[in-house]
């Protein structure tokens, strides 16, 4: 594994990249064409996503993890767009679409993150059609039995009732537990 940052890293550093998207945790720039570091403005955070990334390397909803040091992490980069954005785009969530959202929720599980639950912004949906998960800072931290945030983006989108009912068809299991929970 090639290291771009030995370690350590400053906000120098990041001049010569492009920033991508920052929020209150911290910042992202484009390293390359398929990498991204992700710079932390407190320990805390970057060591609660760091956790969470390493453990969900065995699974293909995560971006793959390339280098870590203090305060950073260099991800890959997912080409697509949210899952937020398509549905703004669009206007329609489909069943496979649904089906593909399904699974990320019970990788989730097996991965044994105890926040199973995502914003529509952190889906990033790659050029194949399938899902990889960003911000996985509240993995250990959060439980609820209904995808809260999830659910708030559909309805935001008025995409809600058609996913629950792709839901009711594709796992009426999943569609009960979350009528009583909600």
């Amino acid at each position: 594994m090639e290291n771009l940052f030995n370690g350590k890293i400053t906000k120098k550093d990041l001049a010569p990249y492009e920033m991508i998207g920052d929020g209150k945790d911290g910042e992202i720039y484009k390293v390359a064409d398929d990498k991204v570091v992700k710079y932390f403005f407190k320990e805390e955070t970057w060591q609660r996503e760091l956790e969470a990334m390493k453990i969900g390397q065995t699974s293909t909803i995560m971006p793959r993890l390339y280098e870590y040091g203090e305060h950073y992490i260099v991800m890959e980069f997912v080409q697509g767009i949210s899952l937020a954005r398509h549905m703004k785009r669009h206007g329609y969530i489909d069943e496979e679409m649904t089906e593909k959202i399904l699974f990320v929720l019970e990788e989730f599980k097996r991965l044994g993150f105890s926040r199973w639950d995502t914003e529509v912004r952190h889906m990033l949906m790659d050029t194949s059609g399938d899902f990889k998960v960003i911000d996985h800072k509240r993995a250990f931290t959060s439980n609820a039995p209904y995808p809260t945030k999830l659910m708030k983006g559909m309805k935001k989108f008025d995409l809600s009732g058609e996913f629950m009912k792709h839901v009711k068809t594709l796992r009426p299991d999943v569609y009960q537990a979350w009528k009583k929970a909600k």
